[in-house]
């Protein structure tokens, strides 16, 4: 077997950071599709701002202190990447305010600023600045008694320069005014006052065209709305600490004052201003961002829900439910008694999983549930279940991962309204995530206990699984059910885990499996025999599967990788991965699923094809509870390549390509859609998307 413990000398991994906003220009690059439904644009730019807080907010922020600890980055490399983040931003704002703005206004829809509002329409703001917005601002100005005030991440704040005299004939220059959080960001105006469209009003225009009424008998001089990103990561010693719920509980009041990372201000912010802002925070010139535009495009979210123009979003998709394999009031229980079941999210419904979640829990024969948790969201019909199978007397255990990030407060909530009904609760394992998605179901039949399993390559999220593509696996099949109990088993006792048949799991063998099965297929290619690998993952960083690839395709293997995000293999590169090619698909629906196909020879047994919730990054392989498992029936496997791996192969409408230099191209936009011809297989309701 070849060695995996080095990459290709050959090989030069591309930055990750870098690979990071490249997807997001990829995100951003279908803001500026016209067979996009318009208002759905616009959605993809509030899309790359999301994404882009998240970035700054925590891998940025890593990167920056491992650049400081001489591990990772030169200042070079710092440099490059603040660089691209800021040639991103502006082509955002230019898109927003060149294409898209123009383009909403021609079909009647408008953010009305301050200059353009007519007589009517500034008398509405003004009666609405003092019903509605006055009462609940409170203009900080700065002087020894009055401090810089605390600015909490991603907080919209006003800064002005005043002169003349205050009430106690001091001549205080800076002023701070928090922008409350409480209030809409995008308000509609009445029709009245826009008559023949639909008119919006920015908060932050609104209280700007009142600005100077916060300081009677003063002048402001100049003012600009801006916006601190700090790092938000929730770091505790967990081997410290001897109750990690509560830790983390501490930890969410002091998260949104971490170190400041970027600093967001208006285009016309004089220098005067975002210098002093720039000192206060502690921040280096290159993390000034100056935006042509609003501060925080993702509030942008709430015109698009209130505009009233469904021609200008994607037509309703209804998800399909598999009335085939499952008549509908028919038995989940039942149906898995005949073989595995498959659902393909969204293009299928995830329904069936609420239903077996619930015929578990009303089933009297059933008497233990086990689950894990990871995102959920704040409401969960899931988790109202669970905590209706405990008051029933049901056995049930929940493995709650108090650490997925920006998701903690809303898991530490679900954890405890589980143990107050009496369910067991436990946190995994110290220093590892559990990102692993299994629900299991222990039954009494016939006198003898028998298992039921669901296991996705996403989460346990009703809302999130209309928008994400994912694979959720029934089965009762008693090898791989035997697994997932023994996975809990280890989660909750942190014993050695038994020798799995099925189901292989991280950080135990799931990373030298894969190189494993790589190897294999090198090996194959070396001897002349068909060698194929083709993976579907969200992101590829990690070296040494990286390295692995390389060797693979140096011995000749043919190589596909459907790669959403960050990728940092270069392909085609000659005599290193020069039979390794890279794409992308960004579509209507956030790629999510995880593929892994093997192909080592000619006979049936010769591949493996695997499901897995791990991406291949160090940090699933080392840091997370993570399971993959094996899709055995030759009619399901088939249904997955067909389904999750073929039409993205030949996508020909949402399909980036990766150079070996790290940037993306465009396959096309007229031919095939992987995403469209899933929607007409499951004969889904949208016919616009």
């Amino acid at each position: 077997m070849a060695d995996p413990r080095s990459t290709s000398p050959a090989l030069r991994l591309l930055n990750r950071e870098r690979s990071i906003l490249e997807f997001n220009r990829r995100v951003l690059a279908q803001a500026d599709r016209d067979d996009v439904p318009l208002l759905e644009r616009l959605r993809y730019v509030t899309i790359v701002s999301s994404n882009l807080d998240e970035f700054f907010e925590v891998r940025y922020a890593d990167y920056l202190e491992a650049a400081r600890a001489g591990k990772e980055a030169t200042p070079a490399d710092l440099e490059a990447v603040a660089a691209a983040a800021h040639e991103l931003i502006e082509s955002q704002y230019e898109l927003f305010n060149r294409r898209l703005m123009p383009a909403l206004q021609r079909e009647g829809i408008e953010i009305v600023n301050h200059e353009q509002r007519d007589e009517a329409q500034r008398a509405w703001v003004a009666r609405f600045f003092e019903t509605q917005v006055r009462p609940l601002l409170v203009p900080v100005a700065l002087d020894p008694s009055h401090p810089f005030p605390l600015v909490a991440n991603k907080s919209l704040n006003f800064i002005a320069k005043l002169t003349g005299p205050d009430a106690f004939g001091r001549e205080g220059a800076i002023a701070i005014v928090k922008v409350p959080r409480v209030l809409p960001r995008v308000i509609r105006l009445p029709d009245a006052v826009c008559p023949g469209r639909q008119g919006f009003v920015l908060l932050t225009s609104v209280i700007r065209a009142h600005l100077a009424e916060l300081f009677p008998g003063r002048t402001v001089e100049f003012f600009s709305q801006f916006r601190v990103t700090r790092d938000s990561d929730l770091e505790v010693e967990e081997a410290d600490v001897k109750n990690l719920r509560h830790a983390l509980r501490s930890g969410l009041t002091t998260r949104h004052f971490g170190r400041a990372i970027r600093l967001e201000v208006v285009a016309t912010c004089p220098p005067e201003l975002w210098r002093l802002l720039l000192d206060q925070f502690g921040l280096p010139d290159n993390a000034l961002y100056l935006v042509d535009g609003p501060v925080n495009l993702v509030r942008l979210n709430q015109l698009i829900d209130q505009a009233q123009a469904d021609h200008l979003r994607f037509a309703p998709f209804e998800p399909a439910w598999p009335e085939r394999e499952l008549p509908r009031g028919s038995s989940v229980f039942d149906r898995l008694k005949r073989g595995d079941l498959l659902l393909h999210h969204p293009f299928e419904s995830f329904d069936p999983v609420v239903q077996f979640l619930r015929e578990a829990v009303q089933d009297p024969d059933v008497l233990a549930i086990k689950q894990t948790i990871y995102r959920t969201g704040a409401k969960s019909v899931l988790m109202d279940l669970l905590i209706e199978a405990a008051r029933r007397g049901k056995e049930v255990m929940c493995v709650v991962e108090l650490k997925a990030r920006f998701d903690e407060e809303a898991n530490i909530n679900w954890a405890e309204r589980l143990e107050a009904v009496g369910a067991q609760v436990v946190y995994g394992v110290v220093g590892l995530k559990t990102h692993a998605k299994l629900l299991l179901v222990t039954r009494r039949e016939g006198g003898r206990l028998r298992r039921y399993a669901h296991l996705s390559t996403g989460n346990y999220n009703p809302r999130t699984a209309r928008l994400y593509t994912d694979v959720g696996y029934f089965s009762a099949d008693p090898a791989l059910t035997a697994d997932a109990d023994a996975v809990f088993h280890q989660i909750a006792s942190q014993t050695r885990m038994r020798r799995s048949a099925l189901l292989v799991s991280a950080p135990f063998h799931l990373h030298q499996r894969m190189l494993g099965f790589i190897d294999r297929v090198a090996e194959a290619a070396a001897r002349g025999a068909p060698a194929r690998i083709v993976a579907k993952l969200n992101a590829l960083t990690d070296p040494l599967l990286i390295g692995a690839l390389a060797r693979a395709s140096q011995a000749g293997s043919s190589i596909d990788l459907v790669v959403r995000g960050a990728c940092m293999l270069p392909p085609g590169v000659p005599g290193a991965s020069q039979n390794i090619r890279v794409r992308s698909i960004i579509g209507r629906f956030l790629e999510h699923t995880r593929v892994l196909y093997f192909r080592w020879g000619e006979a049936d047994a010769d591949e493996a094809l695997y499901l897995s919730s791990a991406d291949w990054m160090s940090r699933n392989m080392f840091g997370r509870i993570e399971v993959a498992w094996p899709v055995r029936d030759p009619a399901l496997r088939q249904r997955v390549i067909d389904e999750c791996l073929v039409p993205y192969l030949s996508d020909a409408c949402d399909a980036w390509t990766l150079d070996s230099d790290g940037s993306y191209a465009r396959v096309a936009t007229d031919g095939p859609s992987a995403q469209r011809a899933l929607m007409a297989r499951y004969g889904g309701s949208a016919q616009r998307t």
